[in-house]
């Protein structure tokens, strides 16, 4: 009620950077936010009309973790043109891929939750604007790493193709460098890039600012394009798997992966297409699988074991905390295919004996609980692992050993 307008300024394109200038309208006062992208190789052509057009789409994407802040009602763009079919498709994007957020902040959307405005007069090129195909030489794939066992999986998968192709890393994620050094990929190989937030939008939420979980998969996505582009890929290969079409909430669309789902591949393939040029290809590779097929062929990848990681809390420090939901998880899943022996090496504990993981395991695996906003499977796929977990371990029939009682 106090902040009625958000303002997507300008964005700028310097020789190894992007930045971005927002601002939020308050009463009697204006907080600027200047995120930034820092890369390490210098640009060909910062004035290139495509690069530029995909960068104000890349600021479209970054524009949401400051809007969430007080929810204004009118979102004013001033530095590019929007059809009203990219307009709503943008607020599509935000009122599903912030269902979370509105969620645990009890905040209940209406259909015109925001006003997005854009002045078409001004700023950066209209959409299908006709630019010239880049032509041929377009060749491989860029493949966004985490450093997690789905994207281990892709890598692998793709190995034949390992010297057209490059890994795409956001952010000092060790985890995510040293698996694309075990997959065999050297330096000038992977694309590391910085993603800074502005310091102003952690101020605020230390006041009392709303705060809460975006569509982070979709900045890559919107990245990804960036740099698949200038990097002349023909592929963007993503690492989604079918369980992240399932919600965390029962009866509900709120759903903490949305942005990895199979409605936002298909929404960002048609707003790509749209865009009239020649693009890469957005996909995830492993969109047919489960969790259960891709946790079997990553356990035949055991040279990885040392290096991969999925704890969100753990991330700074590359190490699993033994506490969280996505601990939990992948433990669960690995324990239907690897021993007790292996696993204690993986995560230096025994999740399955800590009794204080008990109403998360059941978080995980009961319909009537929400489940942990993490990215997890569905709860029949944990369901099934825990089953394959103690068949494993010599246990028959309904039978749950003691180990299993403590977390149940």
């Amino acid at each position: 009620m106090e902040h009625n307008k958000f303002i997507y300024h300008s964005y700028s394109i310097g020789e190894k950077h992007f930045e971005f200038h927002f601002s939020l309208v308050e009463k009697d006062a204006e907080h600027d936010f200047r995120p930034r992208w820092d890369f390490p190789a210098p640009l060909a052509n910062p004035e290139d009309a495509t690069l530029r057009e995909l960068v104000f789409n890349l600021g479209m994407a970054e524009l949401v973790s400051y809007w969430k802040a007080a929810c204004p009602p009118i979102v004013e763009i001033r530095c590019g043109s929007l059809s009203a079919w990219q307009i709503d498709w943008w607020k599509k994007l935000y009122l599903n891929g912030l269902g979370e957020f509105f969620y645990v902040n009890k905040i209940t959307p209406t259909d015109d939750f925001m006003t997005i405005v854009a002045d078409n007069r001004r700023g950066s090129l209209p959409p299908s604007c006709g630019h010239p195909p880049r032509g041929g030489g377009l060749s491989g794939s860029l493949i966004p790493v985490g450093g997690g066992k789905d994207s281990i999986v892709t890598l692998e998968f793709l190995r034949e193709s390992q010297s057209e192709n490059c890994a795409f890393i956001i952010g000092d994620i060790r985890r995510a460098y040293d698996s694309a050094k075990v997959a065999g990929y050297a330096d000038e190989q992977i694309i590391q890039v910085s993603r800074t937030i502005d310091p102003t939008l952690l101020e605020l939420n230390s006041r009392g600012y709303l705060n809460g979980h975006t569509p982070f998969s979709a900045i890559v996505a919107f990245s990804s394009l960036v740099f698949a582009y200038l990097a002349k890929k023909k592929y963007i290969v993503l690492s989604n798997e079918s369980s992240a079409n399932e919600g965390n909430v029962a009866d509900s669309d709120v759903n903490h992966q949305y942005s990895k789902s199979i409605e936002f591949e298909r929404d960002f393939r048609e707003y790509v297409s749209r865009l009239g040029r020649d693009l890469p290809e957005y996909f995830s590779l492993l969109r047919p699988l489960n969790e259960l097929q891709i946790t079997e062929r990553f356990v035949k990848y055991p040279q990885y074991f040392g290096v991969f990681q999925s704890c969100n809390v753990g991330t700074k420090t590359n190490t699993w905390c033994c506490n969280c939901a996505k601990c939990l998880y992948v433990y669960v899943m690995l324990a239907a295919f690897l021993d007790d022996d292996t696993l204690l090496e993986i995560f230096g504990a025994n999740l399955l004996e800590k009794p204080e993981l008990a109403p998360v395991l059941e978080a995980l695996v009961n319909p009537a609980l929400d489940k942990p906003f993490e990215c997890v499977g569905t709860r029949e796929e944990v369901e099934v692992a825990l089953q394959m977990a103690r068949k494993r371990r010599e246990y028959a029939g309904n039978c749950v050993p003691e180990k299993f009682l403590k977390i149940f």
